[in-house]
């Protein structure tokens, strides 16, 4: 347990930090884009420029996040306060749509309008942000996969990337060719892009929050995994579900035959479910057959894959 506790704040401490190298990188390249999408006259260079302001807002968050998710349990707070960073994934993933919607806006008013952009400077301004952008997704990257938070930093970064590479194509258009079209087409496919990108977030987001199954773990091969353990006659009252991101938990009633030793039945199912798993979290009230409640119960048996595997038993 100790040895957990070292590795969460370990990890947690390395968020931090990354998050804050992170931050600091994006505030100085995000003056300097609109310093030059304002020299520029370049919407593309504009809108990455605005979306850095965004990531600033969500970096932060993600930070005070992290900061209030790493505070003990308290008698009110009993989980503590993990569910911060899901609401602060679901805040970066809502605020990328909405710019983007921004972007759009703008982006329709230049095509029936268009204006003079100067390409190569913009070009260049934009190669800065790129290299920005790709040492801060670099950093992040690492902390990405536990932690929905720093995931959703980690997009806001991406999407400011690719928000630079749209802005060096439409610079080298401009340059090259005098299309001046060039800037807002390509702002509207940066925000399509944007939008696809935040949408997996905010969908995850809002799995959590509303507590349904963690869309890694396969509930049928839970129950399957289950039934393996010997003395196990069948599953009632199963809940999977995730506290934070990479902090599954698992509730259930086990109907135990009779004569199986309970100790040893508790040991083997969470053994397994954590193995199996990484459900860390792992909650089981064991019956034997005669308790079982069977007017009520929701028994889960094993079936085959795409069957429903909830069955209401009455006598």
């Amino acid at each position: 347990m100790s040895d957990h506790r070292h590795e969460h704040k370990h990890s947690y401490g390395s968020s931090r930090r990354r998050l804050s190298v992170v931050l600091a990188l994006t505030v100085t390249y995000m003056f300097a884009e609109a310093i030059g999408g304002y020299v520029t006259n370049s919407l593309a260079l504009l809108s990455d420029a605005g979306h850095m302001l965004t990531d600033v807002a969500a970096l932060t968050l993600a930070l005070l996040a992290l900061w209030f998710s790493s505070r003990p349990v308290t008698p009110q707070k009993t989980y503590g306060y993990y569910r911060t960073e899901i609401l602060a994934a679901l805040a970066n993933g809502v605020t990328l749509i909405v710019i983007s919607i921004l972007i759009f806006y703008e982006a329709v008013e230049r095509i029936q309008s268009p204006e003079p952009v100067r390409g190569f400077q913009m070009m260049l301004i934009a190669v800065g942000g790129l290299v920005v952008n790709g040492v801060s997704a670099w950093m992040l990257h690492g902390a990405t996969e536990d932690n929905l938070n720093v995931r959703g930093a980690f997009l806001h970064v991406m999407g400011d990337a690719l928000g630079s590479v749209g802005a060096i194509i439409a610079g080298l258009v401009n340059w090259q060719w005098g299309w001046t079209l060039a800037d807002p087409v390509i702002s509207v496919v940066i925000g399509l892009l944007i939008i696809f990108s935040s949408w997996q977030i905010i969908r995850e987001s809002v799995n959590i929050l509303l507590e349904g199954t963690p869309s890694h773990i396969d509930i049928q091969a839970v129950i399957v995994a289950m039934h393996e353990v010997e003395g196990v006659v069948n599953v009632h009252d199963l809940h999977v579900w995730a506290i934070s991101s990479g902090k599954e938990a698992l509730s259930a009633h086990i109907t135990l035959e009779s004569g199986a030793s309970h100790r040893e039945a508790l040991r083997s199912l969470q053994q397994k479910l954590r193995h199996d798993f990484n459900i860390g979290h792992v909650t089981i009230q064991l019956e034997l057959n005669e308790e079982t409640n069977s007017e009520s119960a929701r028994l889960y048996h094993i079936l085959p894959r795409g069957e429903s595997n909830i069955r209401d038993h009455t006598h």
